[in-house]
């Protein structure tokens, strides 16, 4: 396998991700990164104008979803019950289907609090969507 991780900045990686996420997940609509430290949109590339209120409510979802108070206290139960001390979280993707819309969530490998964010038509083949984004989400790491 050939990696797409580029030697830039965080920036840069951050950039070519998500354009490599909108042109290689299925009927992609829009692809975008979420840092949950800080829990903003870092980048995005989408075929609509949307306006910034929603983008940044975007941000806020993801954080909530995956970091949201009762998602941690969830993990810190299962932590506890199975002896684990680790920072990693347990929830790595998360499919959310709307009415015309299929998101896919998923954390980076190597950076926990960074979440690629994929939106595609709900036509989608829910396999091949999950089979792209997992193999671009591993070849940058971050």
């Amino acid at each position: 396998m050939t990696t797409k991780r580029i030697n830039g900045s965080f920036s840069d990686q951050v950039m070519s991700l998500v354009k490599t996420l909108r042109a290689d997940a299925p009927d992609c609509v829009a692809a975008g990164v979420v840092d949950m430290g800080t829990g903003m949109l870092l980048s995005y590339d989408t075929v609509d104008n949307h306006p910034p209120e929603v983008l940044d409510l975007l941000a806020g979802a993801t954080l909530d979803l995956f970091q949201g108070r009762t998602v941690v206290m969830i993990e810190d139960v299962f932590k506890e019950r199975r002896g684990i001390a680790s920072d990693n979280h347990f929830f790595q993707e998360i499919l959310v289907n709307s009415e015309n819309l299929t998101h896919l969530f998923i954390r980076m490998n190597d950076q926990q609090d960074v979440v690629a964010v994929v939106v595609c038509r709900k036509t989608v083949n829910v396999g091949m969507l999950f089979a792209q984004t997992r193999r671009v989400v591993r070849e940058y790491g971050l």
